[in-house]
């Protein structure tokens, strides 16, 4: 069998001086001591000196040899750390998982799915980026997460998204509203309350101005907030009518803190999609989360 590329080379060097025998390093690399003998061969020969001494019992290394061995000796250490640090990658007993999304996403979406995947996978670290889908998008573009969870549609074309989950929104009223509990309302007539939304530039607060926009309406809040529990204790407490998505508030629902304005129009619904960037390769941790939550 004949040895030629430098690792290879350096290789059977490190065993025939680890093992002090060209057999034992020959048996360590399945190869045939012939073999290992050319390797160290051609070793020697490519600098111009002994790098062992040839005993009886074996072979030992020259000055010259022990030297070459101090550096050798770090890359193999290197190379089997490598080579563990890999295997333990593809088994996901180590790595990380970097996911974007809203707060309110992560907390009523994607809670469940950590959980799972933190207990399946423990030796995974998890690092989560909280923004609105154009910072998730940008967060992506960057490489500072591996995968966003975000409302769709989302037209970019460096961007794959896989749709997952469908959300409806509505407008939700506290106690301090129960008059309007029974009426179905215009959008002309529910513009006259006080309107609570999310203050910054996300897919909802989006679809719901062009959907306003489509009906000639512009939607003006008297209120803007910054978290979708704020839309939802804000409502609770009677401070105006809050736009939010009708599964995120499935408890207080129920339980009769909000109830659910109707409209004479249809609201349109949502996806959740899980984006990632188009050709780019996934790490095993991204795929087999995504696998879960698809």
């Amino acid at each position: 069998m004949s040895i030629s590329n430098n690792h290879e080379l350096y290789k059977v060097f490190y065993w025939a001086a680890k093992t002090g025998s060209l057999s034992k390093a020959a048996a360590a690399l399945y190869l045939t001591q012939p073999s290992v003998s050319h390797a160290v061969k051609q070793l020697e020969d490519r600098f111009g000196m002994a790098l062992f001494y040839r005993t009886s019992k074996g072979v030992t290394l020259t000055q010259e040899g022990s030297i070459l061995y101090s550096y050798i000796e770090q890359s193999q250490i290197l190379i089997t750390l490598a080579e563990e640090k890999m295997a333990a990658l593809k088994n996901l007993d180590s790595g990380e998982l970097r996911v974007g999304g809203s707060d309110s996403l992560f907390k009523h979406y994607l809670l469940p799915y950590l959980e799972d995947f933190h207990r399946r996978y423990p030796g995974i670290k998890l690092h989560l980026n909280h923004g609105t889908t154009p910072e998730v998008i940008t967060f992506l573009k960057e490489g500072r997460i591996d995968l966003g969870v975000v409302r769709m549609p989302i037209g970019d074309s460096q961007l794959e998204v896989r749709e997952s989950i469908r959300l409806q929104d509505c407008f939700v009223a506290g106690a301090g509203y129960s008059e309007l509990k029974d009426q179905v309302m215009s959008l002309e007539q529910l513009l006259q309350h006080p309107i609570i939304l999310f203050s910054r530039n996300s897919r909802a607060r989006m679809t719901i101005n062009e959907l306003f926009q489509h009906y000639g309406y512009t939607i003006k809040p008297e209120i803007e907030v910054g978290s979708v529990d704020l839309l939802i204790e804000f409502a609770r407490k009677g401070l105006g009518i809050s736009y939010v998505t009708k599964e995120f508030v499935a408890n207080e629902l129920q339980e009769g803190s909000l109830f659910e304005i109707k409209l004479d129009v249809q609201l349109p619904p949502t996806h959740v999609g899980i984006m990632t960037m188009r050709n780019m390769p996934l790490s095993r941790s991204a795929q087999q989360f995504i696998d879960m939550v698809h």
